[in-house]
């Protein structure tokens, strides 16, 4: 089974790349994030037709996340994240495929740091942990996937200090990051390569792809009940070297069936 997170950025302009995608990797679950389209904007027609079932929650502008499962339909279990009745930003939705939880978490940026955004953020983070507890109590297996807006360690990020004071470094947000891995969840990339550089985006600006200046922000990670499951892990950088690409690219992982 190969699951793959893949922050859009934008489906509908990009769609032809997301389809293309699909057809090449035949990801069994895409999460996708960033889809900067209001439900009933999805392109829910085109993704049937390339074979895939989806649940997904959108908004205008910014946020939005779905889940896509070949040649299947996701069973939606929640499409927020609880803990805070009022934050409507669509950043978390969650399903049942092929015998296992999945999610999709457009977590959010934080910027600029310190300030409302970054409390926003941590608190996000906090609510995450919260419901990431009450999955591994469940003892289910989940794969806890997404676009974190974090930089979990300084390998994870190529050498700069232009990013000295970005939200997606500092240090309360790694240590929210580093909490989740020590309370069971195993970082699927890094599980796989342990001393690898591994980057999930590259900024458009200052020709940061071509230089490989990127960072790790997109991250998979498994319920102890998978990680016996996980054989491979990879990012998709051909994906982001196309035309009209989205700065991240599809990361993934493959578990024994």
């Amino acid at each position: 089974m190969r699951i793959a997170t893949f922050n859009i950025n934008g489906i509908n302009k990009r769609l032809d790349n997301l389809l293309a995608w699909l057809d090449e990797a035949a990801p069994d679950i895409a999460l996708l994030q960033e889809l900067k389209a209001t439900d009933d904007a999805f392109p829910l027609a085109a993704i049937e037709a390339a074979g895939y079932g989806a649940v997904f929650a959108g908004q205008r502008t910014w946020n939005g996340v779905a889940i896509l499962a070949r040649g299947a339909e996701p069973i939606l279990t929640s499409a927020e994240l609880p803990g805070d009745a009022d934050d409507r930003q669509p950043r978390y939705i969650e399903a049942a495929v092929g015998g296992i939880l999945v999610t999709s978490i457009y977590a959010p940026n934080g910027n600029p740091a310190p300030g409302p955004k970054y409390d926003y953020k941590l608190r996000w983070h906090d609510r995450l942990a919260t419901h990431a507890a009450s999955l591994l109590a469940a003892g289910v297996p989940v794969v806890l996937a997404g676009d974190y807006n974090i930089v979990p360690e300084p390998r994870d990020i190529y050498a700069t200090r232009s990013y000295a004071d970005n939200a997606l470094v500092q240090p309360a947000a790694r240590a929210a990051f580093r909490a989740l891995i020590e309370a069971g969840w195993r970082d699927a990339l890094r599980t796989i390569h342990p001393d690898a550089t591994l980057y999930t985006f590259w900024d458009y600006r200052r020709n940061r792809l071509a230089r490989d200046a990127g960072l790790r922000l997109d991250h998979l990670l498994l319920s102890p009940a998978l990680v016996p499951r996980l054989r491979d892990a990879g990012v998709d950088r051909f994906v982001r070297e196309r035309d009209n690409a989205s700065d991240h690219a599809p990361t993934w992982i493959e578990l024994a069936d």
